[in-house]
This record gives C-alpha cells, structure tokens and sequence, in this order.
C-alpha cells in the first residue's frame, strides 16, 4: 500500500486574524508576525524531505509558502485555486458582534459557501493532490478553516480551530483513507481513519 503523506499548514497571522474578523476569500495579506511565524515553521518542517509545495493563491497562504519553501531550499510547485478559504460572503470582514450574527443561518453564513460544500471542495483537491503525488511527501498551504472542515471530513470526526503556521501531519492511504498524526502541532494519541 503506497502512502503519501500532507503537512496542513494553515497561513501564518494577518491583521484581520489579530483583529479577529472573518477572512474567507478576502485577500488579506500577511503581517510581520505571520512573517515570522511562517520562518519559524520552517524548523519542524526541516525534519522531512517535502517531494512539492502546493498553496492557495490568496496572498497570505502564498507568501507563507514563499517563506517556508526558501526556507527549505525548495521553490512552490504550483497554486492551486481550490485550497482558497471558504468563502463567508456578505460576514468577511466583520467581527463577532450584531452585524455577524444577523448574517448566521444553520451551517454558517446567507450567501456564504456552506461548511459542507469547502470540506467536500478541500478534500477532493486533497484527494486529487494524494492521487498526483502518490507515495511522496506533499507540503499544503491554506487556510484555517478550509483545513478543518476538510481534515474533519477525512477522519470522520470534527476538530476545532487550526493555529497559524503549525504541523498538521496527514497520510492517506489509497484504500483506508486518511489519517491524522499530527494536528496542532501535537501527536495524535489514537489516530482516527476515515
């Protein structure tokens, strides 16, 4: 059985993550902390051999890719459109307050794309980069919450928020899915299969 293995790596801070607003497909740049966050990165992610680095056009998961690619040695493969962050519609741009909560259906956001359409959208492209790159070490870039609605569906159970610019450590296995072993930087104690 021929196992390809994925660091998620969630972009690394911008000024609307400090400000705590909603992002989505917004394309908000990094700041000097992500900056930072992004080179620090590339200490753990110097413990494996990546095959290719792939990211989310968006300016702030490409740069972080950028940064840790240089970092690496290595160069980004390609961008690929379908890792960008769930779209929140009319609610990007807003903080938790009156003005998001009268956008809030069940399931997310009026005129948003829905938590089920990115996770099945993320984990098809997973999918499709695991079948490309069969047996190799594949480094993502993308955004936190297109990785957790995408890494929920691929085990099969839900996880909470993912942290800037930490190891997120994936296999998938052609015939038994996919496993998680490292989220948030932290092992996994009893790895779940989807």
């Amino acid at each position: 059985m021929t196992l390809t293995t994925f660091a998620l790596i969630r972009h690394g801070q911008t000024d609307w993550n400090a400000e705590r607003r909603l992002q989505g497909a917004t394309d908000i740049p990094l700041n000097d902390v992500g900056r930072g966050q992004a080179r620090d990165a590339v200490e753990v992610l110097s413990g494996y051999e990546w095959d290719a680095i792939v990211s989310s056009p968006l300016s702030r998961a490409a740069e972080t890719a950028d940064l840790i690619a240089h970092g690496l040695g290595l160069s980004v493969t390609r961008r690929v459109p379908e890792l960008i962050e769930r779209s929140f519609g009319r609610a990007e741009g807003l903080q938790a307050g009156p003005e998001l909560e009268a956008l809030r259906i069940p399931g997310g956001f009026r005129g948003a794309e829905s938590e089920d359409e990115a996770a099945g959208r993320g984990l098809t492209t997973l999918d499709a980069l695991a079948e490309e790159f069969r047996g190799r070490r594949v480094l993502v870039v993308a955004h936190g919450t297109l990785l957790r609605v995408t890494l929920s569906r691929a085990i099969g159970r839900t996880l909470q928020g993912i942290d800037n610019a930490v190891l997120n450590l994936a296999h998938h296995h052609p015939v038994g899915g996919w496993e998680l072993e490292y989220f948030n930087g932290q092992r996994v104690m009893a790895a779940a299969q989807g």
